[in-house]
């Protein structure tokens, strides 16, 4: 009824008023919907931002006006824009244009990006970003700051590891923290020695904090182009929403700025720290402040670190590191502290999320929710985990259960899978990214990508729920294969699934009459290609807020 309707009061449009006519049409497509009702169709019009009407081209053809702009597909296939559930937005930004070491494959090559990206730099600028992974190298050794002093001069040097739980220090830096051999080890966090007890330059968690603490600001402009940057990425991917787990203050002022100046080309919904909810409550901010393009009133804390880092929270200990079993965040010491933050936030009307990996992580928030959910009584609150890693069986029905949303990064499975067993063994491994497992609990998943720490690339992480194929191609059947989804299961967790994580399931993820014309054109059709395919294919149009921001074939 919603569509016929729609579609019949647009049949009117001459008798109403040239202004009414569609300002975008797209003809000749294969239109996946993600909606039950319709799920499949093959034109799409938008008029003022939003779906105008779904259907055929031959239904959709007559709606065309003289200032509608049509576009045919040619057959290629249409998604609802993609919506990345957790993503350090800004940061993520501001890493695209500084020192690339992600894909660094040694400490050789990892010290020389370092020593050619400072030759280029003004005297005594920090140099920051580099989300390097020790993982790729061989062997898998952590660096030590003897490896980079030499060659930055002058520059502090802090590059953190693509999880963003641990990050290396030059000597200068060092100094500039005050971290000797004598510092002791903050509440969550470890500053690894070498075996003269002299710090090694290597911080994780908390310990990181005294030096990102003296690390200088950037500039509002500096901001704003680090935000262009991201915007101009994520166009590039198709991704039309996203939701940011550290949009700080100053980050979010600058997303308002373009707003204001209708530059903003993608949805932002703001997570801030948990400690500073009482900060929000003081001033009235509740979930969903804001608009269609910009909101806030969700709060985001840590249970653990990462598995990368051996700082992610297991009941048992690391295979590789059998003198630890992670290390539960700041946060959560005691575990008191958080469950007072978490019934407070949801009592005030705030959305709560919390990261955690390793399985005693995982079931230490669970029960904090349950307790939180319990003491302020029934209502629709969505709490997340965000990561929801490694589980063990009771978790998974406990996520279903208490209608916890899922927020999970499916690249992380293909990424993690290679070095992941050695860390925690198969036993532990049968549960990890256990999104079968989940989907057939009944709980809701929430795809994104945790960029920067991975690649805002949805299509990557439609191959990694669907393949389970490892980056190493060491596992052609898939890691842990009888947790893979389908192609279509894992573009609804990007779309409608993310859109319920931020209670906007009403207006965006699925293609409808009524919903914001947010579509992604892609160059294959991933419905219908193996799933093994599915790293070949690109995001050929972005279309947001009902416009063409993005047209890899047409060149606008």
């Amino acid at each position: 009824m919603k569509q016929a309707a729609a579609l019949l009061i647009l049949t009117m449009i001459p008798l109403l008023g040239a202004e009414l006519y569609p300002d975008l049409v797209l003809l000749d497509g294969k239109v996946w919907t993600v909606n039950p009702a319709q799920p499949e169709a093959e034109a799409v019009a938008c008029l003022n931002g939003k779906i105008a009407a779904v259907g055929s081209t031959a239904e959709i053809r007559k709606l065309i006006g003289p200032r509608t702009r049509v576009v045919n597909l040619h057959g290629k296939r249409v998604v609802p824009g993609f919506n990345d559930a957790h993503v350090h937005f800004y940061s993520g930004g501001y890493n695209l244009t500084s020192v690339q070491l992600r894909d660094a494959k040694s400490q050789a090559d990892f010290r020389d990006r370092i020593r050619d990206f400072a030759a280029k730099q003004p005297s005594g600028r920090w140099i920051t970003g580099g989300e390097w992974d020790h993982e790729s190298w061989s062997p898998a050794q952590l660096p030590a700051r003897q490896l980079v002093d030499g060659v930055t001069g002058d520059h502090p040097l802090f590059v953190q590891r693509l999880d963003g739980h641990m990050g290396l220090a030059n000597s200068l830096a060092l100094r500039l923290a005050g971290i000797t051999r004598e510092t002791p080890d903050p509440p969550g966090g470890t500053i690894i020695h070498d075996s003269n007890g002299e710090p090694t330059g290597i911080l994780k968690d908390a310990a990181m904090e005294p030096v990102l603490a003296k690390v200088p600001a950037d500039t509002p402009e500096q901001m704003a182009e680090s935000v262009k940057a991201a915007m101009r990425n994520a166009a590039q991917n198709g991704v039309t929403s996203v939701q940011d787990m550290s949009a700080s203050p100053d980050v979010l002022s600058v997303y308002q700025q373009l707003l204001e100046r209708g530059e903003l080309t993608v949805r932002i919904y703001g997570h801030q720290p948990i400690d500073s909810y009482s900060r929000l409550v003081a001033v009235g901010i509740r979930a969903g402040l804001g608009n269609d393009k910009l909101k806030i009133g969700a709060v985001k804390g840590f249970a653990d670190g990462s598995l990368g880092s051996t700082t992610a929270l297991f009941y048992e200990p690391y295979l590789d590191e059998p003198g630890t079993a992670g290390l539960a965040n700041e946060d959560m010491i005691p575990e008191s502290k958080m469950l007072d933050r978490v019934t407070a936030a949801d009592a005030a009307g705030l959305q709560v999320a919390i990261h955690a990996i390793g399985d005693k992580a995982n079931a230490a928030v669970l029960k904090i929710f349950a307790v939180a959910a319990a003491r302020n009584g029934p209502k629709d609150r969505r709490f997340r985990i965000e990561h929801a890693q490694h589980l063990r069986p009771e978790g998974i029905r406990a996520l279903a259960d208490q209608r916890v949303v899922a927020s999970m990064q499916p690249y992380h499975a293909i990424d993690d899978g290679r070095w992941a067993e050695k860390r925690i063994g198969p036993e532990r491994a049968k549960l990890t990214y256990a999104f079968r497992s989940l989907l057939d609990a009944g709980a809701t998943l929430a795809f994104g990508s945790d960029w920067d720490v991975a690649p805002m690339e949805p299509l990557m992480g439609i191959y990694a729920a669907a393949t389970r194929r490892t980056l190493d191609g060491k596992h052609p059947g898939g890691w842990v294969p009888e947790q893979k989804i389908t192609v279509a299961e894992a573009i609804r967790a990007y779309t409608m699934g993310s859109a319920y994580a931020s209670f906007d399931e009403n207006i965006k993820g699925s293609i409808e009459p009524g919903k914001l014309a947010d579509l992604a054109v892609l160059s294959d059709d991933i419905l219908h290609i193996a799933p093994e395919r599915l790293d070949e294919v690109g995001v050929l149009m972005t279309i947001f807020d009902g416009k063409l921001i993005y047209d890899r074939v047409l060149k606008h």
